[in-house]
């Protein structure tokens, strides 16, 4: 009973998911040839992307979801954003920051009905994992990216994890903050690994998520550093910051 449940409330997830984007897609091409004349960065499409995701999100009953340190973003700086990574639902969880910026995301999510063409409106960043040549690219799209006043979101991990552990994260969001002159904005995401695993259907109901947003590094605080050294520093922050959150849930305060 179990088992026809959970396929049942993933199903309804999936439909749902894919029903609503494609109501909403065509109001973003809309949005695109209304504003992209005086709209350089895109800002309202971006901002009515998060619409969407908040529109998803709220319509599906099945998980809990709260977003804490929004103060903490100053809309008026650029960001090289990073998050851990442990699911698909944490694209959709991280548009309710409701913050300006570009995904780095890897290319086949761009040929995703509705939802990859949407972020192909956005002119999110594509990046094709384990590509030298792509890498490059999105480096220098990046760079190009935070030059226009737009922050740029990561994944340091590289792809999702298997188990929801902390993976070892790779440098290249952190080149770019030290390049560009650019702070950086930790964010930790938890529960999204249980609420939906890496590469899978069924959904999980009546899961906690959290996304919360650390206090920004200034660039003078990782300045004349090693990229190496920057990438152990912040991973480290974010790594706390999950034990934390998940000592929490093991032992609440009563």
């Amino acid at each position: 009973m179990k088992s026809l449940v959970r396929f049942l409330v993933s199903v309804y997830f999936w439909i749902e998911l894919f029903t609503i984007s494609g109501i909403l897609f065509p109001i973003s091409i809309i949005i695109y040839f209304l504003t992209v004349l005086f709209d350089k960065r895109l800002f309202v499409l971006h901002k009515y992307t998060c619409l969407w995701s908040y529109i998803v999100l709220t319509i599906n009953p099945f998980w809990r979801i709260r977003v804490t340190g929004r103060e903490k973003i100053n809309p008026k700086e650029v960001y090289v954003m990073v998050s851990n990574h442990q699911s698909g639902a944490d694209i959709i969880v991280l548009f309710l920051l409701w913050a300006h910026f570009k995904w780095v995301a890897k290319k086949s999510l761009f040929h995703y009905p509705f939802i990859g063409w949407n972020m192909w409106l956005n002119r999110y960043i594509s990046l094709e994992r384990g590509k030298g040549s792509s890498m490059r690219q999105m480096m220098t799209d990046a760079a190009r990216t935070l030059k226009e006043g737009n922050s740029v979101m990561i994944f340091p991990e590289g792809t999702r994890s298997k188990d929801g552990r902390l993976q070892p994260f790779k440098t290249g969001a952190f080149h770019l903050a030290l390049d560009n002159g650019a702070p950086i904005l930790p964010i930790v995401i938890t529960g999204t690994s249980k609420a939906i695993r890496k590469g899978g259907f069924l959904i999980n109901k009546n899961f906690h998520i959290q996304a919360r947003v650390l206090d920004p590094i200034p660039f003078e605080a990782i300045k004349g550093r090693d990229s190496k050294e920057v990438t152990v520093i912040v991973r480290e922050k974010i790594k706390k910051a999950m034990e934390v959150v998940e000592s929490y849930r093991v032992n609440p305060v009563r």
